[in-house]
């Protein structure tokens, strides 16, 4: 009977010390770019550029007589001016141009805020940086570039990058606020509280 006893209290344990050592790591899953030593979450290009293509194509009229719409984002870090950029393929349609569309390549840049209540990195204060339309010359090429700027920053304005989930924010008893933003070449890092 003694010698089943410990083969019992030792599988036992080792069932106790499994169990424990699966519990422990299964809130660290979620915080896979979370920090412990610099108290930083880091999110990835990759993921980052994952979350925006879910979210295109977008489209938006202008003054009734223009409809703009973005297509295939890429994602830009621009880490010595602290900036996101989305740079999309942009289509312009209107009945008063011939053709009545016109394609083109449209980048915007942004600094990055984050939105307490939504738990949200969004992009804030976005400018078009560069616009090419193919096929125009002149005033109309002007033109529409200047309505596909306003309409893709328009667009863009508060555009989430990544919303995080609170399980996330929260170690232990312990939840974390997010503090400064900083973009890097290929990630962009958070401070946590």
């Amino acid at each position: 009977m003694h010698l089943h006893a410990k083969p019992l209290a030792t599988r036992r344990q080792a069932l106790h010390a499994l169990l424990g050592a699966a519990a422990l790591h299964a809130p660290f899953a979620a915080l896979a770019g979370f920090n412990f030593f610099t108290s930083e979450y880091t999110i990835g290009r990759d993921e980052l550029q994952a979350q925006i293509a879910k979210r295109f194509p977008v489209r938006q009229r202008y003054a009734e007589l223009f409809s703009v719409n973005l297509r295939d984002p890429k994602l830009t870090l621009d880490a010595a001016g602290n900036r996101a950029g989305i740079t999309a393929l942009m289509t312009i349609g209107s009945p008063l141009i011939q053709p009545s569309s016109v394609e083109g390549i449209v980048s915007v840049s942004s600094a990055l805020k984050y939105d307490v209540p939504a738990l949200t990195l969004r992009l804030h204060d976005p400018r078009a940086e560069r616009i090419e339309l193919q096929g125009l010359t002149g005033r109309d090429a002007e033109r529409l570039q200047q309505i596909g700027g306003l309409v893709a920053q328009e667009l863009l304005r508060d555009y989430p990058l990544r919303t995080f989930k609170p399980e996330e924010l929260t170690v232990g008893r312990k939840t974390y606020e997010i503090g400064d933003i900083t973009v890097q070449q290929d990630d962009i890092k958070v401070a946590l509280k």
